[in-house]
């Protein structure tokens, strides 16, 4: 199966440098989407949007100038260890419902990163979207204290900074979620292969470094914060059953 990848840059050529060299040595065909100057390095071919877009209808764009049977999700600052794609391609080849494939992801340090969670309840989002989380762990949300898996195991749903998408699963379901903004449209999708029938799972054989800024843990109110908290409720909006997730 032919793979063709996705990066959605909003003026992170410095993390592409060395980001793309590995991508694209792994996979068939490669896009990259910028949004502002400085989203690209020196010589690296683009698609410049006139007006920056959100994550989602980025990718959208993207895909739809592709014609592989997966589509890779990929942010600027992820880097795939050598045959970390290969190994996400092998599986999806293998579990014809696999709509998602995510891999292990790692900080930079090496240091496990949470990527696989569960679909999120509404205590759980009290705690985490407020100074709760200081003195709440959210142990179950991300799957903290259990055993890593190493095996394939089915998720909820993984973060979207490194993704294999089935081509005809986003086709079903229309793709992203253009109305999301940045943040949420990754749980939506998930969420909406999850009805569809669409199997998602975490691959630990393919390894991703990936810086993960996680803004929006770290300060209480910005910009980011603010479409953050928009994408929440936009997917409470879509999936009032939620609300009875407690």
């Amino acid at each position: 199966m032919r793979v063709a990848a996705v990066v959605v840059s909003h003026g992170h050529a410095r993390e592409l440098e060395e980001s793309l060299p590995a991508l694209r040595a792994q996979v068939d065909e490669l896009v990259v989407i910028a949004n502002v100057p400085g989203s690209v390095p020196d010589g690296v071919d683009a698609v410049h949007n006139p007006q920056p877009l959100g994550f989602g209808a980025n990718v959208n764009r993207g895909a739809a100038l592709t014609s592989s049977e997966l589509v890779l999700s990929a942010n600027p600052d992820a880097v795939p260890e050598p045959g970390a794609v290969d190994r996400l391609r092998a599986f999806a080849a293998e579990h014809p419902r696999c709509g998602v494939a995510g891999p292990r992801m790692v900080y930079p340090d090496g240091a496990p990163q949470p990527s696989r969670r569960r679909f999120p309840t509404v205590l759980g989002t009290i705690v985490r979207r407020t100074p709760l989380r200081l003195v709440v762990p959210q142990r179950r949300h991300l799957h903290l204290g259990e055993a890593q898996p190493i095996e394939p195991v089915e998720a909820d749903w993984m973060l979207g900074g490194f993704l294999l998408l089935r081509r005809a699963m986003l086709d079903e379901l229309g793709g992203f979620d253009e109305g999301f903004r940045l943040y949420g449209e990754d749980i939506d999708l998930q969420y909406r292969a999850m009805r569809a029938g669409w199997e998602r799972w975490y691959v630990p054989g393919a390894v991703v470094r990936h810086e993960h800024q996680a803004e929006t843990d770290k300060r209480w109110l910005t910009r980011r914060t603010i479409w953050h908290w928009r994408g929440i409720l936009r997917f409470v909006r879509k999936h009032p059953e939620r609300l009875r997730a407690l």
